[in-house]
Formats: structure tokens, C-alpha cells, sequence
């Protein structure tokens, strides 16, 4: 496993960070994909052998079930000392209203804990931005958080570059914890982020988790074809419906490529990821041993400037989702 620092701060993370939506009792959410505590054991665990040290839930993944198994699981593997754990705010839980004011991120805060089983979280994230509430009071109340030791740091995600300047800028004249990651979409047939956020975050040293490196699957398959969570993930269509015809000619690159290296596609399209240079770490998904394999073999995938540039042809301007 490689390891890199997180952003500014003194955490070392693994390379690939094992996104943890996946796992989550069916019953409980929208997402009736997501594996129960006995699935979600072993790919964990797998993770945790391969030197993934960096595990990242939400809330309300699985209406908070998630970090029940998540916290669960990793104590049973490693003293918490030994792994960066990361949770998320915003969006309601059966009973959470949701949103990003000074209530519910506190409550928010306090019950993440109690179903991760821990004293405090390594990154806490703010899902989404909050249009209802002003952004001071979401900012100062996450500096509570950290300054009650609850959270060692916090992060963004999924908001305009515009958006996220403003909060690091009234975060330094308050002298706030400031944000010190963006989990953005991000992948090789969503490429918005490049224009403005990512030259931000390098400016900023923010550490860049991009969430959705495979684009949901669709850039690991034959175009077209589907699977169980691809008929049934409601996200999919809004994400990446618009630009069907675009996105293909992308994917055939993509195995193209990897047939050259006698490779999965999956492998392709991390690597590709893993060459950016605003990129810290991307969020992996794992329903398979397979999925964790492919993403641990792209660390060693080195792509030449022909082939990046192969796979990076065909791109066009995308309208930027995934905010809300």
C-alpha cells in the first residue's frame, strides 16, 4: 500500500480510501444494494489486510447503519489509533431533520459517535451545502465540534468552487478550524472539477477524496451493460444521463487501454485518477474481493502521456451535478 499526508494536517492515509456506503442493512435507507453486517465483515477486513487505513461513512448512508457495522468491524481489527475514519453531515435521518445548522450538526456529531463506537472521528464532512442555513452558523458550530475534540478536522463536499472559497475565507477571518478536504466527484467522464476546484485545492493544499472514480461502475463494463445496483442506484440517471453518447466513446478508450495492458478496466480508470496531481486519495467502493483487488493493482499501473492523453480526448463539457 502506498500512503500520502492528508492535505495540511499530520494524518497519513492510504492512498485508496475504502468508501463505505456499500455497507449498510438493506432494510434501513433508499439503497436495497447494500450489504448486511456478515457481507460487509469480510471486505472490510480484506481492506484492513491490504494496509487501507483510511475508511470513509455518512450518516446517513443506510439510515445511519453504516457506521454502526463500519465502527463495529474496524474495532474488532485495529486499535483505533491505527485507522482515519471518516463520517459526513447534512442530509436527514429518521431522527435527524438533516440540513447544516448549529442543532443538527451537534446532534449530528454525538450520534455519529455513539453508532461508530468512538471517542471522536478523524474527518467530519459536511455532505452538501446548506442553502437554508448561513453559512457562519454552519462554520462556527463545526468548530465546536473540533475544539470539543470530537472531530480532529473536517472537510467539504459536493459544492461550487465559489461556494467552498467563501467558506475558507470566512474561516481564516475567524480564525475557524478551516476545511482541510473536498470530496468532489471526479472521474474520467466528469471532469468539471478541473476547471476551478481542483487548481483551488492545489493552491490550498486541501487534500482532493474524489467519491465516484469508476463513474458508479459504468467505466469498469461493456457500455450498456448493467448490474443489480446499476438498475436499482436512483443517482445513476441524474449523474450521468444527460451524456450517454460522450461517455461511451470514453469507456472505449478506457478498454482499449486496459486490453494494451492485459488489465481490468477498473484498473485503467484508477490509474488514471491516481496520476492527478490535486488527487489525495479516491473513494473506492467494494461489493466484491474482486473490486478491492483491482484497486490496490491500479497503485502500480504507471500510464504513459499517450495514454492519458487517449483517454482524455473524447471529454466534453458536462453539466456539473451532484451538488444537491
Amino acid at each position: 500500500m502506498q500512503y500520502t499526508q492528508l492535505g495540511t494536517t499530520g494524518l497519513k492515509v492510504s492512498r485508496l480510501c475504502l468508501g463505505c456506503m456499500t455497507y449498510g442493512e438493506p432494510s434501513r435507507g433508499k439503497h436495497a444494494w447494500t450489504l448486511p453486517e456478515e457481507s460487509s465483515r469480510p471486505l472490510i477486513k480484506q481492506a484492513v489486510d491490504a494496509g487501507i487505513n483510511f475508511f470513509d461513512t455518512a450518516n446517513s448512508y443506510s439510515d445511519g447503519s453504516s457506521e454502526e457495522i463500519v465502527g463495529k468491524v474496524l474495532r474488532e481489527f485495529l486499535p483505533r489509533d491505527q485507522f482515519v475514519l471518516a463520517t459526513k453531515v447534512f442530509f436527514p435521518l429518521s431522527n435527524l431533520k438533516g440540513g447544516l445548522s448549529r442543532a443538527s450538526i451537534l446532534q449530528s456529531i454525538d450520534d455519529s459517535l455513539n453508532r461508530l463506537g468512538t471517542d471522536y472521528v478523524d474527518l467530519l464532512q459536511i455532505h452538501r451545502w446548506d442553502y437554508e442555513t448561513p453559512i457562519e452558523e454552519t462554520l462556527e458550530a463545526l468548530n465546536e465540534v473540533v475544539t470539543a475534540g470530537k472531530a480532529r478536522f473536517i472537510g467539504a463536499s459536493s459544492m461550487h468552487a465559489s461556494q467552498f472559497k467563501q467558506a475558507l475565507d470566512l474561516q481564516k477571518l475567524h480564525g475557524f478550524a478551516p476545511f482541510v478536504s473536498m470530496q468532489d466527484q471526479y472521474n474520467l467522464i466528469q471532469r468539471e472539477e478541473e476547471k476551478e476546484m481542483h487548481p483551488l485545492c492545489l493552491e490550498k493544499n486541501i487534500a482532493v477524496l474524489p467519491w465516484s472514480p469508476l463513474a458508479r461502475g459504468r467505466l469498469t463494463r461493456p457500455w450498456g451493460e448493467t448490474t443489480a445496483r446499476s438498475v436499482s442506484d436512483e443517482v445513476i440517471p441524474a449523474l450521468y444521463g444527460e451524456t450517454e453518447e460522450a461517455d461511451a466513446k470514453i469507456a472505449e478508450r478506457v478498454a482499449k487501454i486496459a486490453e494494451d495492458h492485459s488489465v481490468p478496466r477498473a484498473q485503467i480508470a484508477l490509474a488514471w485518477i491516481l496520476s492527478k496531481p490535486a488527487v489525495t486519495a479516491p473513494i473506492i467502493g467494494a461489493s466484491r474481493a474482486g473490486h478491492l483487488e483491482d484497486a490496490i493493482a491500479a497503485l502500480d499501473i504507471r500510464l504513459s502521456i499517450e495514454e492519458i492523453a487517449e483517454l482524455e480526448m473524447a471529454y466534453v463539457p458536462h453539466q456539473a451535478t451532484g451538488f444537491k
